[in-house]
C-alpha cells in the first residue's frame, strides 16, 4: 500500500545555541528550539498529514520536539516508539567542545572530517569519561560492546538501518504514515539510504532544525515523488546555518 514518511530534526538545543558538539549528551531545547518545534507542528497541521505512529530517539531534545509538534498538529495521542538507534552520532571526546575552538585548534579541514565525513570518527571517549554511555541509565540494558564511544557517519548508518528495516519498513509496507523525530546525523544516515547519496557527497548534506521533510513511497518502497521540505525556503536557510557552525 502507498505510504508516507516525514522526518524532522529536533529544534535548536541549548548546546546548539552555544555551538557545542552535543552527540549523546542529553540537553534540552532552547527557547528558539521550542518555537521551531511548534512551527514544525504548524507545518504538519497545514499539510493535512494524519500519522499512524511516531518514532524518536531516547534524547530529550528529540522527545520534546515530537511532543510539541504533535500537540500543535492535534495528534498528541499517537503511539510513540523510542530507540537509542535513532540517537545523534556519538562525538566521542569532542562532546561538549566548542566547534569554533576546535576549528582554531585542529584546522577547518580536520574538523570538517570529524563533523561531516562518512568514515572518519572523532577521538573516542574512555570508559571513565563522563560522556561514556555506560554512565547513563537509559542504556544500562544494552550490551556494553554495543555502546558507541565515537562514531563516524558510517557507524551511524550501521546502527540506524537495522531499526529502519526491522521496525519502520513493515509499518510503511502496511500503508501507515510514519513520523520520525531524531537528530542531524541519524537523519543524515537515513537520508543517505533513502536518497542513495554516495559516500563522497554526504559531507555536503546539512539537515536544518525543526523542518519536516516528506517522503512518499510506492508499494515497493521506491520513492513515488521527489522528497521535499514542507517549507523549502526556510529549510534551505536552516541548512546553510548548520553548515556555518564550525566557523
Amino acid at each position: 500500500m502507498p505510504s508516507s514518511l516525514v522526518i524532522v530534526r529536533h529544534g535548536e538545543s541549548t548546546w546548539n545555541a552555544k555551538n557545542l558538539f552535543t552527540g549523546w549528551v542529553d540537553v534540552n531545547l532552547s527557547e528558539k528550539g521550542e518555537a521551531e518545534a511548534k512551527h514544525a507542528g504548524k507545518l504538519l497541521a497545514a499539510s493535512k498529514l494524519s500519522f499512524d505512529i511516531v518514532h524518536t530517539s531516547l534524547l530529550t531534545r528529540a522527545v520534546r520536539t515530537a511532543n510539541i509538534a504533535l500537540e500543535e498538529s492535534g495528534q498528541i495521542w499517537l503511539p510513540v516508539s523510542r530507540s537509542w538507534r535513532l540517537n545523534e552520532r556519538h562525538y566521542g571526546s569532542l562532546q561538549g567542545a566548542d566547534k569554533k575552538q576546535m576549528t582554531d585548534q585542529f584546522g577547518a579541514d580536520q574538523v570538517k572530517l570529524w563533523r561531516r565525513s562518512y568514515d572518519v570518527p572523532p577521538p573516542p571517549v574512555t570508559k571513565e569519561h563522563e560522556h561514556h554511555p555506560r554512565h547513563d541509565v537509559r542504556y544500562h540494558r544494552l550490551a556494553q560492546d554495543a555502546l558507541p564511544v565515537g562514531e563516524c557517519l558510517k557507524d551511524v548508518v550501521a546502527r540506524v538501518l537495522p531499526y529502519w528495516f526491522d521496525t519502520v519498513v513493515p509499518q510503511l509496507r502496511s500503508g501507515q504514515t510514519v513520523l520520525i523525530v531524531a537528530h542531524g546525523n541519524s537523519l543524515r544516515a537515513l537520508i543517505k539510504h533513502l536518497e542513495r547519496i554516495p559516500d563522497a557527497d554526504i559531507s555536503e548534506l546539512n539537515v536544518p532544525t525543526g523542518m519536516p521533510r516528506l517522503y512518499s513511497f510506492n508499494d515497493d518502497l521506491s520513492l513515488a515523488a521527489k522528497p521535499k521540505y514542507l517549507d523549502e525556503a526556510a529549510a534551505a536557510a536552516g541548512a546553510a546555518a548548520v553548515a556555518r557552525q564550525a566557523g
